[in-house]
């Protein structure tokens, strides 16, 4: 009957219990501090994961039994159970599951901590419209952390976001949605403590944290998602706690060389002119110049043109005569080429008709490939679950980069914008909508290009990969960064906000364009307040694609070259702390970056002040016009030293400290 789904015991075990109702079955499973909840309906398939697999560094490449338990330790908790309900006690918090709907509430000493929304909180039978729909009950005044890269505050709640990646190039970090990651995992803190809670899919949904109401119900959140089964995982700990569980659930974090905490050089003016060698090259020489320490420069794709479009694994020769040579010239001045990559193949492509004649691409049922629009005209994604796709695309990496010189991998441009359910992916033998596995070929792009280069150079070095566009479990094999943001004072304090919100979301590595990548030249005040902030971020990248305006550089404003080396040179004494400091998080599953109330609750979580690594607190300035910092040093710490020098100042002392733009940034050392 619709509205009434009433669940009996069709199976357990020591550590999970399967319940069944007309057409459906819910199943739990009980792990360390984790209940995992599955809706499974008759007759669907349910899709691996690529996202979960704890305690190891990967899984296979044709994905993980989303019910599977390896890796998670695995707990018995005493069930009771009577004609309405059953009842067990996880990790201290007291679980009730009624029989009738399955709707879960879980209580603390403080109160109800998690709830099902009254009524039907899962979509069993179509009721709630089609596809996978989960209610959550709301408490006024909870705060909603994490989703990836998401814009605005980094307390989510009241909003609305779509769960989706794409080309978001020039949006605003205030409100702009979707961007360019995936996700679909978010910590609440209410009244009786914190949850957290993940949605086990690669397809597109919604997640809404109170912008929705029903006169007919409590106030709640929702998830919806494509995918019509469902798996979501709540974990239980504090928000600190929660937020490395979900980090350790996806596997093991791949570690980043020394270099890639030295400033990168990067800007599409180089690559895209026709003097591109000579520019690159100068690059180095200008760094020598003006006393900057560079760790490598970011290849931007105007090396592979074809008069105006830009076609992956081809080399422009007239702008750059040998790649040999160049990678060669940049590794013996001691910095690492990041070479571009983009997994669309323009129709006019030299190697489009042999990948279309193998079947590589994604696909309609007749078997011809599905064309998208995309940089330059029409184009076709390169199918990353086809394994003879997979193969090509690693032989292209090894042929046209690893072996010019080229060991890190720039994915770029991988958001995989595909809405068609009639596009289809070969799913490694089990032809899929390729809608439900968008991210998953972004994932599968940067796993490919970094065994390319494991397979051609071996294990005896550290590459730096990178991925735009990244889901859970993207950390196993790339970093990230938050994509083509906007020029714009408002901007970079909303993009310190992504930062935080990202550091929620499992990342270690990852940072902002520095100065801006779209939109006008930053001006001088703009310029040297986000090296300020940016010297404290994992990435030090300076970005920017300025058409007709001079690209951003370390070098933008030569009268204000003594504040920017300044800069780069307190860079430089920070980076033994940095690689200290990005060692520990990673194999601990924290973030090298992070807001300062996962140390101390009761800390504005919309600070301007940052945890970088546990013993620096940063302190940057995002308003134009200021002249100094306003800040209260936390009290978690017993006393901070600022800039690491003078006299002892208390935990919880509140201070204003001078800063113009041409001064090194505030920080303080934990003591």
């Amino acid at each position: 009957m619709k509205y009434e789904h009433f669940f009996s015991l069709e199976a357990s075990g020591p550590s999970f219990r399967v319940y069944r109702a007309e057409g459906i079955r819910m199943r739990l499973d009980f792990f360390a501090h984790i209940l995992r909840v599955a809706l499974l309906h008759d007759g669907e398939s349910l899709l691996p994961t690529w996202s979960v697999c704890p305690g190891a560094a990967d899984l296979p490449l044709e994905g993980r039994d989303k019910l599977s338990s390896e890796g998670f330790p695995c707990v018995c908790p005493p069930i009771s159970e009577d004609g309405d309900a059953l009842r067990f006690v996880l990790d201290g918090v007291s679980f009730a599951v009624e029989k009738k709907n399955f709707r879960i509430t879980a209580r603390n000493d403080m109160g109800v901590l998690y709830a099902d929304r009254s009524g039907l909180a899962y979509n069993f039978a179509g009721e709630l419209g089609d596809r996978a729909i989960h209610y959550t009950c709301r408490e006024e005044g909870e705060r909603i952390f994490g989703l990836g890269d998401k814009s605005g505050a980094v307390n989510k709640a009241g909003r609305s976001f779509a769960i989706a990646a794409t080309d978001s190039m020039g949006f605003r970090a205030e409100s702009s949605d979707p961007l360019y990651k995936q996700i679909p995992f978010y910590i609440c803190e209410n009244s009786a403590g914190s949850y957290g809670v993940f949605y086990d899919t690669a397809s597109n949904g919604r997640m809404d944290f109170g912008a929705e109401h029903d006169n007919y119900f409590e106030p709640f959140s929702s998830a919806r998602f494509e995918e019509k089964n469902m798996v979501f995982y709540l974990i239980l700990g504090t928000t600190a706690e929660i937020a490395r569980r979900f980090s350790a659930l996806c596997g093991e974090i791949a570690p980043v060389p020394d270099w890639a905490f030295r400033y990168c050089g990067s800007t599409m003016e180089y690559t895209d002119a026709p003097d591109a060698d000579r520019l690159l090259r100068g690059f180095v020489s200008k760094c020598r110049k003006e006393g900057i320490e560079a760790g490598g420069f970011y290849l931007s794709s105007g090396y592979t043109q074809i008069g105006d479009q830009r076609c992956v694994f081809h080399w422009n020769r007239d702008k750059i005569p040998s790649p040999e040579d160049l990678s060669a010239f940049f590794r013996a001045n001691g910095m690492e080429l990041l070479a571009n990559v983009k997994p669309a193949f323009l129709t006019s492509h030299p190697l489009y008709e042999k990948i279309a004649a193998e079947g590589w691409f994604l696909h309609y049922a007749d078997g011809s490939p599905a064309c998208f629009p995309f940089w330059g005209g029409m184009a076709s994604y390169l199918d990353f679950t086809n394994p003879g796709a997979y193969a090509f695309w690693k032989d292209c990496i090894k042929e046209q980069l690893v072996r010019k010189g080229i060991r890190c991998i720039w994915n770029d441009n991988n958001e995989y914008d595909v809405a068609d359910a009639e596009v289809l992916a070969f799913g490694f033998g089990t032809e899929t909508s390729a809608r439900l596995l968008r991210p998953l070929f972004s994932l599968l792009m940067a796993r490919a290009s970094r065994e390319a280069v494991r397979e051609a150079v071996g294990e005896t070095m550290v590459p730096l990969h990178v991925s735009r566009c990244a889901m859970a479990g993207t950390q196993r094999y790339a970093t990230t960064w938050t994509g083509d943001n906007l020029t714009d004072f408002r901007d970079l304090r909303f993009n310190h906000y992504q930062a935080m919100t990202m550091a929620l979301s499992g990342f270690v590595f990852f940072g902002a364009d520095i100065g801006g990548f779209s939109g006008p030249r930053p001006d001088e005040e703009l310029f040297l307040r986000w090296l300020q902030y940016g010297v404290f971020t994992p990435r030090f990248v300076l970005h920017s694609w300025k058409p007709r305006e001079a690209s951003t550089m370390p070098w933008l404003y030569p009268d204000k070259m003594l504040a920017v080396q300044g800069i780069f040179r307190l860079r430089e004494r920070l980076l033994p702390y940095l690689r200290k400091e990005a060692e520990r998080a990673r194999t601990r599953h924290e973030s090298l970056i992070y807001p300062v109330f996962l140390r101390q609750p009761d800390y504005d979580c919309e600070a301007d002040a940052f945890f970088c690594g546990d013993g620096i607190l940063a302190c940057p300035v995002f308003d134009r016009g200021a002249e100094s910092v306003t800040v209260t040093l936390p009290g978690c710490c017993a006393a901070w030293r600022l800039r690491g020098e003078g006299s002892l100042i208390p935990g919880g002392t509140s201070l204003s400290v001078p800063c113009m733009p041409e001064d090194l940034p505030v920080w303080f050392t934990a003591e």
